[in-house]
């Protein structure tokens, strides 16, 4: 298993970054949150989860090892892999995810990406007992309301991506129209770059 990785950054995309460790690039897959705390040629260190699969293995880098945590822990309930395991983290907060489940917030869970309203009961369920209380300074209860957290995500990744934020914040108001109601970080992202690509 491999705990965390250090290196250069070699490289950032719309959905991951390679850390350059020894000679060997590894391929990291991340959050536009994550990847925009990156600058290519700075060395970063950063807590991974390694999935292995019959026909790939894949490391997932983490901003700290609270989100790893959760990460891991969200993958132990049923029909949550790691890809929606992703989504929740970069959607969500480590202690919103804990305070989503301490209170029984579906809404605040089918916010994500790939979770329905059965898939967020599950999680509920099967992980209220194991997830723990939230670490942070903020009192336990209802899940604090988050006003679309895409924007933030998108606005991280494209500043990651080299604009500066009075562009990247022109660029979400633009693509704000295709979020609906379960946005897709990932594609919002996209269709911010492809707006910034035409101006």
């Amino acid at each position: 298993m491999i705990a965390f990785v250090r290196g250069e950054v070699a490289a950032v995309t719309l959905s991951s970054a390679v850390l350059e460790v020894g000679g060997v690039g590894l391929e990291l897959m991340c959050t536009p949150g994550t990847l925009a705390t990156l600058r290519v040629g700075r060395e970063a260190r950063l807590p991974t989860s390694m999935v292995v699969r019959e026909d790939s293995l894949t490391i997932f880098g983490f901003l700290d090892d609270d989100e790893k945590s959760i990460f891991e822990i969200v993958q132990t309930a049923s029909g949550v892999g790691p890809k929606v395991a992703q989504a929740i983290v970069a959607v969500m907060s480590p202690d919103d995810v804990r305070r989503a489940i301490a209170a029984e917030d579906v809404k605040a869970l089918t916010r994500v990406p790939g979770i329905g309203q059965k898939g967020a009961q599950r999680i509920i369920l099967e992980l209220k007992d194991r997830i723990g209380p939230p670490v942070g300074s903020m009192p336990t209860g209802p899940a604090a309301p988050v006003v679309e957290p895409w924007r933030e995500q998108v606005q991280q990744g494209l500043v990651g991506l080299g604009w500066s934020a009075k562009e990247s914040e022109k660029a979400v108001e633009a693509v704000a129209d295709q979020a609906g109601d379960a946005p897709d970080v990932g594609a919002l992202l996209r269709a911010a770059l492809r707006t910034l690509s035409r101006a």
